[in-house]
Protein backbone atom coordinates (compact mmCIF):
# COMPACT_ATOMS: atom_id res chain seq x y z
CA UNK A 1 0.00 0.00 0.00
CA UNK A 2 1.81 3.04 -0.80
CA UNK A 3 1.68 6.88 0.78
CA UNK A 4 -1.19 8.11 -0.88
CA UNK A 5 -3.44 5.05 -0.23
CA UNK A 6 -2.61 5.71 3.48
CA UNK A 7 -3.55 9.38 3.79
CA UNK A 8 -6.68 8.62 1.20
CA UNK A 9 -7.80 6.10 4.42
CA UNK A 10 -6.47 8.52 7.10
CA UNK A 11 -8.23 11.24 5.37
CA UNK A 12 -11.84 8.80 5.07
CA UNK A 13 -11.63 7.80 8.70
CA UNK A 14 -11.39 11.34 9.69
CA UNK A 15 -14.22 12.07 8.08
CA UNK A 16 -16.47 9.24 9.26
CA UNK A 17 -15.46 10.64 12.71
CA UNK A 18 -16.51 14.26 12.34
CA UNK A 19 -19.70 13.39 11.03
CA UNK A 20 -20.34 10.92 13.70
CA UNK A 21 -19.54 13.62 16.11
CA UNK A 22 -21.46 16.10 14.40
CA UNK A 23 -24.60 13.46 14.43
CA UNK A 24 -24.11 12.66 17.78
CA UNK A 25 -24.07 16.91 18.93
CA UNK A 26 -27.29 17.50 16.36
CA UNK A 27 -28.64 14.44 18.52
CA UNK A 28 -27.80 15.90 21.38
CA UNK A 29 -29.16 19.30 20.54
CA UNK A 30 -32.30 18.02 19.29
CA UNK A 31 -32.75 16.05 22.83
CA UNK A 32 -32.15 19.71 24.86
CA UNK A 33 -34.31 21.27 22.36
CA UNK A 34 -36.98 18.93 23.24
CA UNK A 35 -36.29 18.86 26.65
CA UNK A 36 -36.38 22.56 26.49
CA UNK A 37 -39.91 22.67 25.49
CA UNK A 38 -40.95 20.11 27.77
CA UNK A 39 -40.08 22.03 30.49
CA UNK A 40 -41.80 24.76 29.26
CA UNK A 41 -45.05 22.94 28.41
CA UNK A 42 -44.96 21.40 31.76
CA UNK A 43 -44.41 24.94 33.54
CA UNK A 44 -47.15 26.72 31.86
CA UNK A 45 -49.42 24.09 32.91
CA UNK A 46 -48.65 24.48 35.86
CA UNK A 47 -49.70 27.80 35.79
CA UNK A 48 -52.82 26.58 34.26
CA UNK A 49 -54.22 24.18 37.00
CA UNK A 50 -53.16 27.06 39.69
CA UNK A 51 -55.40 29.30 38.06
CA UNK A 52 -57.70 26.53 38.23
CA UNK A 53 -58.01 25.53 41.26
CA UNK A 54 -58.50 29.22 42.42
CA UNK A 55 -61.56 29.57 39.70
CA UNK A 56 -63.19 25.51 41.31
CA UNK A 57 -62.68 28.10 44.70
CA UNK A 58 -64.64 31.15 43.36
CA UNK A 59 -61.87 32.82 43.87
CA UNK A 60 -61.20 33.42 39.97
CA UNK A 61 -63.43 33.61 36.61
CA UNK A 62 -63.14 30.93 33.96
CA UNK A 63 -63.15 32.91 31.24
CA UNK A 64 -59.53 33.86 32.69
CA UNK A 65 -57.86 30.43 31.58
CA UNK A 66 -58.62 31.40 27.97
CA UNK A 67 -55.53 33.19 28.36
CA UNK A 68 -53.61 30.57 27.89
CA UNK A 69 -54.44 29.32 24.15
CA UNK A 70 -53.30 31.00 20.91
CA UNK A 71 -55.70 33.17 18.75
CA UNK A 72 -56.46 30.30 16.77
CA UNK A 73 -56.56 27.66 19.62
CA UNK A 74 -59.22 24.74 19.67
CA UNK A 75 -60.55 23.30 22.74
CA UNK A 76 -62.59 20.02 22.71
CA UNK A 77 -64.90 19.37 25.21
CA UNK A 78 -66.52 16.00 25.77
CA UNK A 79 -70.00 17.37 26.35
CA UNK A 80 -69.48 20.52 23.89
CA UNK A 81 -67.08 19.21 21.62
CA UNK A 82 -65.46 21.57 19.17
CA UNK A 83 -64.47 25.26 20.51
CA UNK A 84 -62.54 27.33 17.82
CA UNK A 85 -60.94 30.37 18.83
CA UNK A 86 -59.63 32.18 21.87
CA UNK A 87 -63.04 34.34 22.47
CA UNK A 88 -64.71 31.29 21.99
CA UNK A 89 -62.98 29.50 24.53
CA UNK A 90 -63.93 32.14 26.85
CA UNK A 91 -67.07 31.95 26.21
CA UNK A 92 -67.49 28.62 26.68
CA UNK A 93 -65.41 28.39 29.88
CA UNK A 94 -68.19 30.93 31.35
CA UNK A 95 -71.02 29.51 29.92
CA UNK A 96 -70.04 25.28 30.24
CA UNK A 97 -69.74 25.35 33.82
CA UNK A 98 -72.21 27.46 34.96
CA UNK A 99 -74.27 25.79 37.82
CA UNK A 100 -71.72 23.60 38.53
CA UNK A 101 -68.31 25.80 40.00
CA UNK A 102 -69.63 26.34 43.37
CA UNK A 103 -71.90 23.37 43.47
CA UNK A 104 -69.38 21.26 44.75
CA UNK A 105 -67.72 20.42 41.30
CA UNK A 106 -63.65 20.74 41.11
CA UNK A 107 -60.93 19.24 38.73
CA UNK A 108 -57.97 18.15 41.39
CA UNK A 109 -54.52 17.03 39.21
CA UNK A 110 -52.79 13.60 39.51
CA UNK A 111 -50.06 13.92 36.92
CA UNK A 112 -48.62 15.21 34.02
CA UNK A 113 -46.11 14.06 31.29
CA UNK A 114 -44.70 15.50 28.49
CA UNK A 115 -43.47 14.45 25.03
CA UNK A 116 -42.15 17.66 22.90
CA UNK A 117 -44.68 19.71 22.34
CA UNK A 118 -47.55 17.72 23.48
CA UNK A 119 -48.71 17.28 27.38
CA UNK A 120 -50.93 14.66 28.48
CA UNK A 121 -52.54 15.18 32.23
CA UNK A 122 -54.94 13.00 34.34
CA UNK A 123 -57.62 14.35 36.79
CA UNK A 124 -60.37 13.76 38.54
CA UNK A 125 -64.09 15.38 38.13
CA UNK A 126 -65.39 15.69 41.61
CA UNK A 127 -69.19 16.32 41.61
CA UNK A 128 -69.76 16.43 45.01
CA UNK A 129 -69.26 14.49 48.15
CA UNK A 130 -71.57 11.68 49.63
CA UNK A 131 -72.07 12.06 53.48
CA UNK A 132 -69.16 10.39 54.88
CA UNK A 133 -66.44 12.87 52.44
CA UNK A 134 -65.81 10.10 49.84
CA UNK A 135 -66.15 12.40 46.68
CA UNK A 136 -68.15 11.58 43.88
CA UNK A 137 -65.71 11.27 40.73
CA UNK A 138 -65.21 10.64 37.21
CA UNK A 139 -61.10 10.06 36.31
CA UNK A 140 -60.77 12.51 33.21
CA UNK A 141 -57.81 12.67 30.79
CA UNK A 142 -56.29 16.09 28.75
CA UNK A 143 -54.08 16.33 25.75
CA UNK A 144 -52.55 18.88 25.41
CA UNK A 145 -50.17 20.83 22.15
CA UNK A 146 -47.53 23.30 23.35
CA UNK A 147 -46.96 26.54 20.55
CA UNK A 148 -44.79 28.09 22.76
CA UNK A 149 -44.74 31.45 24.71
CA UNK A 150 -46.95 30.10 27.07
CA UNK A 151 -49.83 29.73 25.17
CA UNK A 152 -51.35 26.30 24.14
CA UNK A 153 -52.56 25.73 20.40
CA UNK A 154 -54.99 22.70 21.26
CA UNK A 155 -57.00 20.72 24.48
CA UNK A 156 -58.82 17.18 24.16
CA UNK A 157 -60.55 16.72 27.58
CA UNK A 158 -61.74 13.08 27.54
CA UNK A 159 -64.52 11.92 30.40
CA UNK A 160 -66.79 9.21 29.88
CA UNK A 161 -69.88 10.32 29.92
CA UNK A 162 -72.01 7.59 30.47
CA UNK A 163 -69.98 7.09 33.83
CA UNK A 164 -70.92 10.74 34.53
CA UNK A 165 -74.18 10.33 33.84
CA UNK A 166 -74.56 7.20 36.62
CA UNK A 167 -72.75 9.56 39.11
CA UNK A 168 -74.95 11.93 38.79
CA UNK A 169 -78.17 9.38 39.23
CA UNK A 170 -76.59 7.75 41.99
CA UNK A 171 -76.13 11.23 43.94
CA UNK A 172 -79.36 12.42 42.85
CA UNK A 173 -78.15 15.71 41.12
CA UNK A 174 -80.57 18.20 40.03
CA UNK A 175 -79.20 21.56 37.74
CA UNK A 176 -79.09 24.39 39.44
CA UNK A 177 -81.11 26.95 37.54
CA UNK A 178 -78.16 28.64 36.16
CA UNK A 179 -77.39 25.81 34.55
CA UNK A 180 -76.65 25.33 30.95
CA UNK A 181 -77.29 21.81 28.92
CA UNK A 182 -74.13 21.16 25.85
CA UNK A 183 -75.20 21.33 22.37
CA UNK A 184 -77.67 18.49 21.17
CA UNK A 185 -75.28 17.58 18.16
CA UNK A 186 -72.02 19.31 19.45
CA UNK A 187 -68.77 19.42 16.32
CA UNK A 188 -66.84 16.17 17.11
CA UNK A 189 -64.26 16.90 15.02
CA UNK A 190 -60.97 16.54 16.99
CA UNK A 191 -58.14 18.27 14.98
CA UNK A 192 -55.73 20.40 15.57
CA UNK A 193 -55.78 23.59 13.93
CA UNK A 194 -54.52 23.90 10.56
CA UNK A 195 -51.71 26.69 11.72
CA UNK A 196 -50.66 23.87 14.01
CA UNK A 197 -51.32 20.95 12.20
CA UNK A 198 -47.62 19.71 12.14
CA UNK A 199 -47.25 19.19 15.43
CA UNK A 200 -49.45 16.25 15.46
CA UNK A 201 -46.70 14.68 13.06
CA UNK A 202 -45.46 12.86 16.49
CA UNK A 203 -48.76 11.95 17.76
Amino acid sequence: MDGRTDDSASECAARVAERCALGTLADQGGQEMAGSIEAESRATYERFVALRDEIDTGRRRWSELADFFTEDAVYIDPAWGRVEGRDNIRAFFEESMAGLTGHGWSTPENWTMADGHRLVSQWDQILGHQEDGTPWLVAGLSILYYAGDGLFCYSHDMLNMTHIGQTMRAMEWHPPEEFNLPPRQPNRDISLPPAWSHLEESR
